[in-house]
């Protein structure tokens, strides 16, 4: 018995430099956020009592919700085919793939995003191709939802890639090869066989994108339009131009609880657990 407290002390004693610093660089900052939001000047729930009787709050968090979905969904059509690919084949191509994904992970998002800037903008390279090729005028790509969107599934595709790949890889492939020495097609055995048991790496891929999509700030702020602004945008304009500190942190207290809400979902029907295969 004494063995066994001494060991849960020691378990206790490695977990405090962990707890210690989620505690200072986390729970302090989310309490002081609660604080505001409910204490700005005194004690008033005025400012979610705004949100939820604001047309243009709902519009904001509705808009922010259609962007995300679509971004995961474009991420999914994009990365499974690729994830797919460096199971199935395997050897030097897998590894360059996984290292070229990777590889993503040393630049910043900023630096990615100011480099969209720069192939999107008015003298950037792909509206020279397009004047090239006889559009005249060329669309306005940089600062619409587009550039934005575009920008977002760049970034993010990688997690998607990484979270289908760590499923598929433990899909054993005799599986499909025993389907179709009983006579299915190529495509029917992805269908039956391996598209079901990929399902995990995609729910793990889609929440993963989905609730990293709902707090993205610098990439729509830098690249999308003012007139289509997500909500992390939204909070940030809040702080900045017009110093509402109650307003933005009722703002991020609504929309942490919508993310906990979406983790809470995929913890109750897959697991937290289960979220890297």
């Amino acid at each position: 018995m004494t063995a066994l407290r001494n060991e849960r002390a020691l378990l206790w004693l490695l977990l405090l430099p962990v707890v210690g610093f989620l505690a200072v660089f986390f729970l302090v900052p989310l309490s002081q956020v609660l604080y505001f939001s409910v204490m700005d000047p005194g004690f008033t729930l005025k400012h979610y009592t705004a949100f939820i009787t604001d047309g243009f709050y709902w519009k904001v968090l509705f808009g922010t919700f259609q962007t995300a979905a679509f971004v995961t969904v474009l991420a999914l059509l994009m990365a499974y085919p690729l994830a797919y690919m460096v199971v199935r084949l395997g050897g030097a191509f897998a590894t360059t793939i996984l290292l070229i994904v990777t590889m993503s992970f040393w630049t910043s998002f900023l630096v990615r995003t100011f480099a969209w800037m720069v192939i999107l903008g008015n003298n950037g390279p792909l509206r020279a191709a397009m004047e090239m090729l006889g559009i005249v005028p060329a669309p306005q790509l940089l600062f619409t939802r587009f550039s934005s969107t575009l920008a977002m599934v760049h970034l993010l595709i990688p997690f998607m890639v990484l979270a289908l790949y760590s499923v598929m890889k433990k899909i054993d492939p005799n599986l499909t090869r025993a389907a179709r020495s009983l006579g299915a097609s190529p495509f029917d055995a992805f269908r039956r066989i391996f598209l079901p048991l990929s399902a995990p790496g995609i729910v793990n891929g889609c929440t993963l994108v989905f609730i990293m999509c709902l707090g993205f700030y610098v990439t729509p702020v830098l690249l999308g339009s003012p007139r289509e602004q997500m909500i992390a945008g939204l909070i940030g304009q809040q702080i900045e131009e017009f110093l509402e500190f109650g307003e933005a942190s009722a703002t991020s207290v609504i929309l942490l609880a919508v993310t906990l809400t979406v983790f809470a979902l995929y913890n109750r029907f897959v697991g937290l657990d289960k979220l890297w295969g």
